[in-house]
């Protein structure tokens, strides 16, 4: 037994002398916090849902392997509801009340702009997911995006294989309608394709806008105004509700165009695929990853099988090949970083991400000037010859052609969209 007194050392400081020692380990531990909002209710909810149980897995995987920094690393999370006005409050809260050591963006370019002034103003390094040009507007220098689109000009990258694709095919189109959701997203996209159809040399002969569901939930007005400008190319920029509104009126009225897609989100989650079944058949729209050789990257397909082992428990999109690997990818860069630098020190982490690249379960990601990926990623694939709703048929690329990037491509284009239709 120590003798206190014969130490000199008075009860109740070795006692607290003790108990400090104890705590110290724990103290040493504290989890590193990685602050977001991300959609689990409203009209991204499907792919949110999706991106934070990827996310949730790479925290499980890198505490396995000892955390980072030697810490155990958390997510301090917030349901932003889909709603823009929500996520200035969420950010502002993650920062000056949880004290996250790092914030990360939530899905969608919607939400990721109106967080950028937040992020800014306390000069924290900020990783969006799935976000289109959301830079272009703020040049801030510790913004990195993680999306397929990249490049100089990611709003044009989205749709410059649609394009690609259709100027190539014999006779060539002449004429393109282009509508979009009045959304931060659509409206970067639709300015892209305008890009693309004035280099392909394309005559605009539809160019509007209309206001997202729910203020919009008929869209057989629109689709007959597009029908009536005889376009040889029809490209569509919308959010997963009016993508599904937009299919479903171009099958009841019967849209003669020559190619139809390009920038339509939600034509990629699972549930929606079930859900229109063979209505998909000729469009061609971008994807960002499908399961052809050439993307099968190392560790990805052991991800996708985490993943997909908890997908129905979670109520979450059941093959996650959208989302769930950027997501996933996402805190991949970030915990590299992390551990390259060996700080949480917002500048040097950003200084890294500029610098470096990375190596993820997406293969080889590298970082431009502005925060976008250095080259695009983005596929264009064509839905071909779906027969029913069921779930199988959509777990290889046989109904989902990838038509280029040509390193990735796994099939030909049925043109016109008419003929793939049958």
């Amino acid at each position: 037994m120590l003798c206190t007194r014969k130490l000199g050392i008075a009860p109740r400081l070795l006692a607290a002398a003790l108990i400090f020692s104890s705590l110290a380990p724990a103290l040493a531990a504290e989890p590193i916090k990685i602050g977001l909002g991300m959609a689990q209710t409203g009209p991204l909810a499907a792919n949110g849902k999706a991106a934070l149980l990827a996310m949730q897995i790479w925290v499980e995987d890198i505490n396995a392997k000892g955390g980072l920094l030697g810490r155990p690393v958390t997510l301090v999370d917030y349901d932003d509801q889909s709603n823009p006005a929500t996520v200035p409050g969420i950010y502002t809260k993650l920062i000056d009340v949880d004290k996250v050591d790092l914030v990360i963006g939530g899905y969608a370019t919607v939400v990721l702009a109106p967080a950028m002034p937040v992020v800014m103003q306390h000069k924290m390094a900020f990783i969006g997911l799935l976000g289109l040009a959301v830079n272009s507007q703020f040049n801030y220098p510790n913004y990195f995006s993680m999306t397929a689109t990249g490049g100089p000009d990611p709003k044009a990258t989205i749709t410059k294989g649609f394009f690609d694709i259709a100027m190539a095919q014999t006779p060539k189109p002449t004429t393109v309608a282009i509508v979009a959701a009045d959304s931060e997203f659509a409206k970067n996209a639709s300015d892209g394709a305008r890009e693309n159809a004035k280099a392909a040399g394309l005559k605009i002969v539809y160019d509007r806008t209309y206001p997202p569901p729910p203020a919009t939930t008929d869209f057989s007005p629109i689709v007959q105004a597009i029908q009536a400008a005889n376009a040889d190319l029809v490209v569509v920029c919308s959010y997963p509700l009016d993508s599904v509104g937009m299919v479903r009126a171009a099958n009841e009225i019967g849209l003669k165009a020559k190619m139809f897609g390009g920038a339509m989100v939600g034509l990629q989650t699972t549930s929606t695929k079930t859900s229109l079944g063979p209505l998909l058949n000729g469009i061609v729209n971008y994807d960002f990853w499908l399961p052809v050789k050439a993307m099968q990257f190392p560790g990805v397909l052991e991800f996708l099988k985490k993943y997909q082992a908890r997908a129905a428990a979670a109520g979450v999109d059941l093959l996650g090949y959208y989302i769930p690997p950027w997501a996933y990818a996402d805190l991949e860069v970030l915990g590299e970083a992390v551990e390259a630098t060996k700080s949480l020190d917002q500048d040097k982490l950003g200084a890294y991400m500029h610098a470096h690249s990375f190596k993820t379960i997406l293969g080889d990601l590298k970082f431009g000037a502005n925060g976008e990926l250095a080259e695009s990623r983005v596929l264009q694939i064509q839905f071909q010859h779906i027969k029913g709703n069921e779930l199988e048929q959509f777990k290889d690329t046989a109904t989902q052609v990838v038509l280029s990037p040509p390193q990735y491509k796994s099939g030909e284009v049925i043109y016109p969209y008419t003929a793939a239709k049958q």
